[in-house]
């Protein structure tokens, strides 16, 4: 059973893949059409249970807990792969579940694995659904709608550039609000959702939020000191330093490039604080606003396009064969399955219907 308590009609329970074993809550027929929900970072297969439950009766949803979050085995995270071990991880899920092919829908984090899952296995998928994405590029260090690294070393993205004083009170479990802007409650209400919207669930999405296994290897990751701005560059471990631009790759190459196409939906809010052409989780974006000393400049070390380099990423999809479409929701940040959920469901559920 979950650690935290489930809504009537989750199932939780444990499946030990050849990887690794992994926490996965999953709704509907167990002979329904299968969809795989990929969560984001500081969350966990819980922030979708709603979304679950809201689909039609002939869906199956299964809802993992990714490694390095939630009940899944603790295993580290070899971030120099990029997203690959969580890729591998899915894969080797729906290989024992019998899921030959299945939707797909990501939030934040999980939208650039999706990126990969689909780079790595479009035959797998029959369609996407990108929920506040993070860019295929990654996250921080990176610039202009090709994803250029600002620094060879890909310093101002990884491990090193997460809130220290945040880090602390994830570790501790804090569920106060005591510690002001670092506080997880505070940093969940401020930015997850477009203020002053809270949750229904907003104890059990807490919870989820500070399951995350945190330390030098997890999160946020190691990081190396760098001669470039801010001073640091990526570690090795952990999930912030898998989703930073130096270890991606050619996976947006082979994402576009991929065959069969299954068709995008690309959803997100107009407010976005976190995923944004100027994200305040980006040191470019922190620097440009003199919150972070010495920024070098524009030029150098711009706020890292994000939005841009999705759509310029998925209009090259298009232009290879393959169709997208993208949704802003007015009035809405970072979480727009659960702040805008009949919205948001609408469009899925055509998307998945639609095949």
């Amino acid at each position: 059973m979950s650690k935290i308590p489930t809504l009537p009609g989750i199932t939780s329970t444990m499946v030990q893949t050849p990887r690794l074993q992994m926490h996965v809550l999953s709704s509907g027929p167990a002979d329904g059409e299968p969809i795989l929900f990929i969560h984001g970072n500081a969350s966990s297969a819980t922030f979708w249970e709603e979304t679950m439950l809201a689909l039609p009766s002939h869906f199956r949803a299964i809802a993992p807990d990714l490694r390095g979050y939630g009940e899944t085995e603790d295993l580290l995270i070899d971030a120099t792969r990029g997203c690959g071990d969580w890729v591998d991880d899915l894969l080797a899920l729906l290989d024992t579940l019998g899921i030959e092919r299945c939707h797909t829908v990501g939030h934040s984090l999980g939208g650039v694995v999706l990126f990969n899952l689909i780079a790595a296995a479009p035959q797998r998928i029959i369609t996407a659904t990108l929920a506040a994405p993070g860019s295929p590029y990654g996250f921080g260090g990176c610039k202009g709608l090709n994803g250029e690294l600002c620094w060879p070393d890909g310093a101002g993205s990884g491990g090193g550039t997460v809130n220290q004083a945040f880090v602390e009170r994830m570790a501790a479990g804090d569920t106060t609000e005591e510690a002001g802007p670092a506080a997880p409650r505070v940093v969940m209400n401020t930015y997850y959702w477009k203020p002053p919207f809270r949750p229904a669930r907003e104890e059990a999405l807490l919870a989820s939020m500070l399951s995350e296994k945190v330390g030098p290897q997890r999160y946020p990751g190691d990081f190396k000191p760098s001669p470039n701005w801010p001073g640091v560059a990526p570690g090795v471990w952990g999930p912030i330093n898998a989703i930073s631009p130096l270890y991606v790759g050619d996976s947006v190459e082979r994402f576009i490039a991929a065959d069969p196409k299954p068709p995008i939906l690309w959803i997100r809010g107009a407010d976005d604080q976190i995923v944004s052409d100027m994200s305040l989780f980006d040191v470019g974006t922190l620097g440009q606003l003199g919150v972070l000393p010495d920024w070098p400049g524009a030029e150098l070390h711009p706020p890292q396009p994000m939005i841009g380099q999705t759509r310029a990423v998925l209009e090259r999809y298009a232009a290879a064969g393959g169709r997208f479409r993208e949704v802003v929701f007015a009035d809405c940040g970072h979480t727009p399955y659960i702040e805008k959920a009949d919205d948001f469901n609408r469009e899925f559920h055509a998307h998945v219907q639609q095949g």
